[in-house]
């Protein structure tokens, strides 16, 4: 029997789907290996630094990574190649951070090896926050997230088994029937979601970070780990609709009550044993020099657990607070640790390794999402913005190819050949935006409408009083329309794979009448538009969704 991996000296994997033993495979490598592509045949998956640290945190070996690759490897494994993985692997564990039995308010950096030591007594960086010990340094508790942060972009990830704290107890259940009366079970990936997170208690476990697409249901991860923990929690998401879907899905899965649930956003600014606030007032400040007051609300209670919403939005001001939270549990959710700055590295160090994975195809095969069928439609540009194009400056290109007026007719046409759908109509733009919410008179909802005005809207969306809304970019995030069957994109964020993501994932939940979910892009042909737009749907390729691309004639 043939075996399904073909390893090369590049540190990728190529899984071959038809093979029989494919899935097993899969499975095996999935701990140790990053997926970056899985279209229709060949899966390809990459080891890097940040993959194998993953695993050495999860308790996997270099000798448990080699024999996998041996038992599915078709071909030879390249020479040097497992000595590299043995290499990094092993940096995992050289330097464990503990607890000081003697200074309360102290930690220690335990390193057994003077070479290491040494390094990393010449870290500049690190020099105001460590102080020599007899086998390795100490570090003050606030300092805990900072020096990890900076020992991993020196090529260190710290083994962190310091105590973590318990926080104030809460009673947390979860309900059996939902408010509404249907059955509430947790799917089995859920649970085994929330149970990598939560760990035994054992020193090292308690944070972590799972990865799950779009309407898989992450924020029911996220209630699984409050009902293990039973402790006060601090959740943290990307808008103010989102506080208000995190505290209605509480509310309706768990038996808190209302009175220990509170909101904190620019509305409202109450602190109860749940709290739920957004990033955006968390990183508020009055001017760029001064401080953020709202990082006192990490203080305002003994919080047990600490839960990122869409993680890899992480606002790099929230890093410093977070750097500072390392005592508590900590869990991430997101539907993709890409993030556009590049500091992945600084969510393993400050929320916590990845603890579970899966890829999006396998939950829309088990019908858990729904499946997309995925449309670039190409345009010409108007005769009269030609010119206009070609002497304008790039980033001014982006935006005439993005603004082409001619995309209101494809809208209008797709709205009319689609009568059946709730559909979403996403852009970048405002004027553009308006104008097609002018043409369909539709609602708009952009960053300046109300909060009250904004959950109206999505009500009536959800009731199917309204069947078309005009979105801008703030309803890329955290927002739960599960009868929204269709989006139009008619421009995005540059060439942000992110996004692209993000904006599939309102579509993505399973529909009552199994039907699949349609995500047009519009994209002005011979443009910059045309090559950012690749870069964006790279991501849904690399996650086995396939773009066909149709040509609209102009009449």
């Amino acid at each position: 029997m043939q075996k399904p991996l073909i390893i090369q000296s590049d540190r990728t994997l190529l899984l071959d789907v038809h093979c029989e033993t494919a899935e097993k495979a899969r499975q095996a490598i999935m701990p140790f290996a990053e997926l970056e592509k899985s279209p229709e045949h060949i899966h390809t998956y990459r080891i890097t630094a940040l993959s194998l640290w993953n695993a050495a945190s999860a308790g996997l070996t270099p000798f448990d990574v080699v024999k996998t690759l041996k038992e599915f490897s078709r071909y030879e494994i390249p020479n040097g190649i497992t000595e590299g993985f043995s290499l990094l692997m092993s940096r995992y564990g050289k330097i464990i951070m503990i607890q000081n039995d003697d200074e309360a308010d102290k930690l220690i950096l335990n390193i057994e090896e003077k070479v290491i030591r040494l390094e990393i007594e010449n870290i500049k960086a690190l020099e105001k926050y460590l102080t020599k010990t007899s086998n390795g340094f100490s570090l003050a508790l606030t300092d805990r997230g900072t020096v990890k942060r900076e020992l991993i972009r020196a090529g260190w990830p710290i083994q962190d088994i310091a105590p973590l704290e318990k926080g104030e107890e809460l009673e947390i259940k979860l309900r059996k029937k939902s408010l509404c009366g249907s059955e509430f079970i947790p799917r089995d990936y859920q649970i085994t979601a929330a149970n990598s997170v939560a760990g035994s208690s054992a020193a090292g476990t308690g944070f972590g970070v799972v990865v799950l697409p779009c309407g898989s249901g992450k924020t029911i991860v996220g209630m699984l780990i409050m009902s293990i923990l039973k402790t006060n929690t601090l959740i943290l998401t990307t808008n103010v609709a989102a506080v208000h879907q995190w505290i209605n899905e509480l509310l309706d899965k768990t038996e808190l009550t209302k009175e220990q649930i509170a909101e904190y956003t620019g509305d409202s600014k109450m602190v109860a044993p749940v709290t739920v606030a957004t990033y955006q007032i968390i990183s508020w400040r009055p001017d760029k020099t001064g401080d953020f007051p709202h990082f006192r609300l990490f203080r305002e209670r003994a919080w047990g657990l600490v839960i990122y919403d869409e993680v890899h939005l992480l606002p790099a001001p929230v890093f410093r607070v977070t750097a500072e939270l390392q005592a508590i549990r900590r869990l991430g959710l997101t539907a993709t640790l890409i993030r556009e700055d590049g500091e992945e590295d600084a969510v393993f160090s400050l929320v916590g390794p990845k603890r579970y994975d899966v890829p999006w195809k396998d939950l829309e095969n088990k019908g858990w999402i729904a499946e997309a069928l995925c449309t670039e439609i190409r345009l010409d540009l108007p005769v009269n913005l030609k010119i206009p194009y070609a002497t304008a400056a790039p980033r001014e290109k982006y935006r005439i190819a993005a603004e082409n007026p001619l995309k209101e007719n494809i809208v209008l046409q797709l709205i009319e050949n689609h009568r059946e759908d709730q559909i979403l109509v996403i852009g970048q733009y405002l004027a553009q935006l308006n104008s097609i919410a002018k043409l369909l008179n539709a609602p708009l909802i952009t960053g300046k409408t109300p909060n009250a005005e904004r959950e109206r809207i999505y009500s009536s969306f959800k009731k199917g009083e309204v069947r078309v809304i005009v979105v801008s970019k703030v309803a890329n995030f955290a927002i739960d329309l599960p009868d929204a069957s269709m989006a139009i994109q008619v421009s995005g964020s540059f060439g942000s794979r992110q996004e692209e993501a993000q904006r599939l994932g309102r579509i993505l939940r399973p529909k009552n009448n199994n039907c699949n979910a349609l995500f047009f892009s519009l994209v002005s042909g011979y443009t910059v538009e045309e090559d950012f737009a690749a870069n964006r749907q790279k991501f849904l390729a690399e996650q086995g969704y396939k773009y066909s691309i149709q040509k609209w004639e102009n009449k």
